[in-house]
């Protein structure tokens, strides 16, 4: 019993000891420690600095004047069912109750956001929610000037829109590849919030891929926790190389930043950036075939051991999937060695080929792995400009939209070129001819147009010599009218 108190004994004066010597020289490393994390902290800040100090000169603040018609009536309606209602006075005096038609009435709104310029001679990338249905847009940079915008082309599609001011020299950012993006990297936003102009904020990648929020018929989201309020819409999200990696779109929440931002891949925005700058139709891949996201009950169903997939669930006759032989209930696993798990990713990949591409996709079909060749097929929309500038409003009284496969189809001019008259101003000098909407513009001064970045150049000349010839098609005939501008 002695000896085991006594052993009990040696060992605690031991341990006392080792305690007290470990007690005495844990501060030292322990301040150490901790001057190293701050030290990096501190590196960290100046690495932000660094990047948003680089990137804001090529931030913009942007605001828009959207213009809002609504119908108002000009006299109210009657209190009690009408007694003298269109057949009584039919009977009596030989035609309907006169009523009056509602009227329109035409007001401003004003729209802040953001964008960012990606080439020194002007060319600015923005939302398309932004500047759509805008009259008027003006662009203020960093350094306090403010420049009048025009409108390049815009793609609801995928809420991407190009703007321009003229001006030379001015500072840029260089876009990134965001298929390389990965979750958890660092990136900044930055934007006018609120008008706060050039505010800058940090966060990370939060996910990929997020869409079915119907804010675009190709949604491919990045998510991300860097605060993302209103106004933000069309600024820049960035990598630590100072590079751009997506167009901040969207939020989630009652209004204010909760931590969820969503933009869109800057290589969807590069695909139809390239295109509206050479004022071409933003003509996409077709794949041909309505599909979903493949899940456990489906594999099931299917006796698939796999949940990772796109399944087929339709596939449209004579298209590139069907004669490659893609089936009902096909698995589309990869589309040229890259694996595909989400619908919308295919959606989103298939689209920016350009039709004629040849792909590889491999399919599980039956239960069998299989490799098949397409050659993509083609889906052409013009990119939807946004309505006509003030001055060609104020000099011909009407507004013109692209003409896409759906409004070519609604008026019947599917073998057609030119731009569609969307409204026509009362008592203008188009409204006094005859013009009305509807009717599609195919040529200016006898110089075809094929879209409203050929109609407006045209239109600026012919104010040269005060007045214009328009070759407009009705649904039926083809017609010249002669309009009065005002000289420049």
């Amino acid at each position: 019993m002695r000896s085991g108190n006594l052993k009990v004994s040696s060992h605690s004066t031991l341990i006392s000891a080792l305690l007290i010597f470990l007690l005495s020289i844990s501060p030292v490393p322990a301040l150490a420690q901790d001057e190293g994390s701050i030290d990096t902290l501190r590196q960290m800040g100046k690495a932000f600095a660094q990047i948003a100090e680089k990137a804001s000169p090529a931030v913009v603040g942007i605001t828009a004047s959207q213009v809002v018609t609504r119908e108002y009536s000009v006299m109210p309606d009657w209190p009690f069912s009408d007694p003298f209602d269109d057949d009584f006075f039919e009977r009596f005096f030989g035609h309907p109750f006169p009523r009056r038609r509602p009227q329109q009435r035409r007001y401003q709104r004003p729209v802040q956001g953001s964008g960012f310029i990606v080439s020194a001679d002007g060319y600015i990338l923005t939302n398309n929610h932004v500047v759509q249905d805008a009259e008027a847009i003006t662009v203020k940079l960093v350094d306090g000037r403010d420049f009048q915008a025009k409108v390049i082309g815009s793609d609801p599609d995928t809420e991407v829109a190009v703007i321009k001011i003229d001006a030379d020299n001015l500072p840029s950012l260089e876009l990134a590849d965001s298929d390389t993006l990965e979750v958890g990297e660092w990136v900044i936003a930055i934007g006018n919030p609120f008008g706060l102009s050039h505010t800058v904020t940090a966060g990370i990648v939060s996910a990929k891929g997020r869409s079915g929020f119907r804010l675009a018929e190709y949604e491919d989201f990045i998510q991300t926790d860097a605060a993302i309020n209103p106004g933000n819409s069309g600024g820049p999200l960035i990598n630590l190389d100072a590079e751009v990696v997506g167009i901040n779109t969207a939020i989630v929440g009652p209004g204010g930043n909760i931590g969820i931002g969503f933009a869109i891949p800057i290589n969807i925005a590069k695909f139809v950036y390239e295109r509206l700058i050479k004022g071409e139709p933003v003509t996409r891949g077709l794949l041909g075939v309505y599909i979903r996201d493949l899940n456990p009950d489906l594999a099931e169903s299917l006796d698939l051991e796999q949940t990772k997939g796109v399944l087929v669930v339709e596939v449209s006759e004579d298209s590139a999937a069907d004669k490659a032989g893609v089936k009902r209930y096909d698995v589309i696993v990869q589309l040229d060695d890259q694996n595909i798990e989400k619908a919308n990713e295919l959606r989103s990949r298939i689209a920016m080929l350009r039709p004629g591409t040849k792909v590889e996709l491999v399919v599980l079909s039956d239960g069998r792995r299989k490799t098949l060749k397409v050659e993509i097929g083609g889906s052409s929309k013009l990119a939807k400009d946004t309505k006509a500038t003030t001055e060609t409003v104020e000099k011909l009284g009407l507004e013109v939209r692209n003409l896409t496969d759906e409004l070519a189809e609604r008026y019947g001019y599917e073998d057609r070129t030119g731009v569609i008259i969307e409204s026509v101003e009362p008592g203008s000098p188009a409204a006094m001819k005859g013009v009305r909407p509807g009717m599609l513009i195919m040529e200016v001064n006898r110089n075809p147009v094929k879209n409203t970045k050929d109609f407006n150049t045209a239109i600026e000349e012919a104010s040269k010599e005060g007045q214009v010839l328009l070759l407009i098609d009705d649904g039926r005939y083809r017609q010249l009218f002669v309009l009065k501008l005002p000289k420049e």
